[in-house]
């Protein structure tokens, strides 16, 4: 498999191989200067106007290998905005120069698909969002993935490396492949029924063969109160509109009875379309959108040397704050100034510092997706 280990990435396999030539330049010069590095987005992918930060789980797991260093991080599961710095490194330059590919690469992508996690849970509120994304990815990253699409907000995963991860029970349904190696939806849900644990919930697919009322109906008629949900993952060759397609299911079993069967859509759904049905869906089943999440694009860049502010053109140099103020709710990112507190700009009250240490012990994955929700409840709109 072509996969890298912690040991490729520790020996700096992982890394850009101008980093090793920097590393072989100043080493063998005798150069190894005292910087401030920070991590931050300039800019966020079309239609975002805020992220949530995640992965510094994996990478403490690096910097716990380095000595000497310092490091300030905001808390996983928090919000940021463009420009405003989420971790700070302060050592030796050689100390930490080849991980950054490895370092910029977890959060990178962690934070990506903890965003859109975050996009849609906050357009469907209290509906269940469950991530169907491990097929769209390479196994060897399948936890990763999984992990940050829950802190981000996903109910829960379908695949059982991830579900560990996060010391929760896979989610899932039914495969089209089972309904037609069956023969029949009917066929395929007493199986599913004589065979899989009574505590695992009863979800029909319902359009494999025939029309999706006509398969909700029989599934409702067949396992009775037993039928937890329909699923419907409708190709879109034959979608036409969904939310009639809903509409009528749900119209369905309502008129039978059958008012308690929850409604699971998968197939293309993003933020978008899931804000648009989420009064007619009681769950959804995201994969490509959380896989295939628009990158949060940080990037490291030296803004301190020996003391002295310094960056390259387009950064803005010196060690820097991002506070909070609790009386006006505003953030700013501010010079950092030794053993003075930050003052508000704009109501002159005593600031919050939001970069600290990294947590130790560090929390467990369900305290995180809390701090997320948490987080996320205070922005107004997603849009």
């Amino acid at each position: 498999m072509l996969i890298s280990n912690f040991d490729d990435i520790i020996e700096g396999l992982t890394a850009d191989s101008y980093f090793l030539r920097t590393f072989r330049i100043l080493k063998e010069k005798g150069i190894n200067k005292k910087v401030v590095a920070e991590i931050k987005a300039s800019s966020f992918p079309s239609g975002y106007n805020w992220a949530i930060f995640a992965g510094i789980n994996e990478v403490r797991l690096i910097l716990n290998e380095l000595k000497d260093i310092e490091v300030l991080s905001l808390k996983e599961g928090s919000v940021f905005y463009p420009d405003e710095p989420v971790l700070i490194i302060k050592g030796n330059y050689l100390d930490f120069a080849i991980f950054e590919t490895a370092i910029l690469g977890i959060l990178c992508q962690a934070s990506a698909v903890a965003t859109k996690a975050a996009r849609i849970k906050k357009v469907i509120g209290s509906k269940e969002l469950i991530s169907f994304g491990s097929r769209r990815a390479h196994p060897s990253i399948t936890a990763h993935l999984e992990r940050n699409a829950y802190i981000g907000g996903c109910n829960g995963v379908s695949s059982i490396i991830g579900a560990r991860t996060i010391n929760q029970t896979p989610r899932g349904t039914m495969p089209h492949s089972l309904v037609l190696l069956m023969g029949s939806l009917k066929e395929a849900l007493k199986a599913f029924d004589d065979v899989i644990e009574k505590d695992t919930p009863r979800i029909a697919l319902i359009d494999t063969f025939c029309d999706e009322k006509f398969e909700a109906i029989e599934a409702a008629k067949l396992l009775g109160e037993g039928l937890y949900a329909v699923r419907l993952d409708t190709p879109f060759s034959r979608r036409g509109d969904v939310r009639k397609i809903v509409e009528e299911v749900r119209w369905e079993l309502d008129l039978r009875g059958f008012k308690k069967v929850k409604i699971v859509l998968s197939g293309g759904i993003d933020e978008y379309i899931a804000g648009d049905l989420c009064d007619i869906v009681d769950i959804f089943g995201v994969g490509t959108a959380l896989t295939n999440a628009p990158i949060i694009n940080f990037s490291m860049d030296i803004v301190e040397i020996e003391g002295v502010p310094i960056a390259k053109r387009g950064k803005k140099s010196g060690q820097k704050e991002l506070v909070y103020c609790p009386v006006c709710g505003r953030r700013f990112v501010v010079f950092k100034k030794k053993n003075l507190e930050s003052i508000c700009l704009v109501c002159k009250s005593k600031t919050i510092p939001l970069l600290s240490p990294i947590e130790e012990p560090y929390p467990d994955d369900s305290i995180i997706r809390k701090r997320t929700l948490e987080n996320i409840s205070k922005i107004d709109s997603v849009f």
